[in-house]
């Protein structure tokens, strides 16, 4: 599986990160790409709830996020499936100086290969998803600075 991660830092607690972070109602504002939270199943975010959304015309389509691990004020594990790849993303947080440190990763697997699957992700695939959670992050940490009460 190919890997791509990125870190913030924010001018929040990690209850208030996570809080935020785990309010599907607020996704569309900051979940790039994402159009719709079609369903969420279960106890969401314990282990075995599932998130089913669905992005806009250019993006991956329906995305389903199913929990496999979760640890309240550290963070989540999801298995993640679409159209085009399937992967595991991790979401966590730690104090960092009075601030939390948020880190996404998703590692990925591309469904449909070819021999040039490996240089179309080297070049297209591996930088969109690289940005895609730049943004997410970015945006999340645009969220977290609204001054919403968690």
């Amino acid at each position: 599986m190919r890997s791509v991660s990125v870190a913030r830092t924010f001018h929040a607690s990690v209850h208030e990160a996570e809080t935020r972070w785990y309010d599907t109602s607020r996704w569309a504002h900051w979940v790039d790409g994402l159009e719709q939270v079609v369903a969420v199943e279960g106890d969401w975010p314990s282990g075995g709830s599932r998130v089913r959304w669905r992005s806009g015309p250019a993006g991956r389509g329906s995305v389903t996020e199913t929990v496999v691990a979760y640890e309240p004020r550290i963070g989540q594990t999801v298995d993640v499936d679409d159209d085009s790849i399937r992967g595991r993303q991790s979401v966590s947080f730690a104090p960092v100086d009075g601030e939390v440190e948020v880190v996404l990763t998703l590692e990925y697997e591309i469904k449909q290969r070819s021999f040039i699957t490996p240089l179309v992700d080297l070049l297209f695939i591996r930088p969109a998803f690289a940005s895609s959670l730049a943004s997410t992050v970015s945006r999340f940490g645009g969220e977290l600075g609204q001054g919403t009460t968690f």
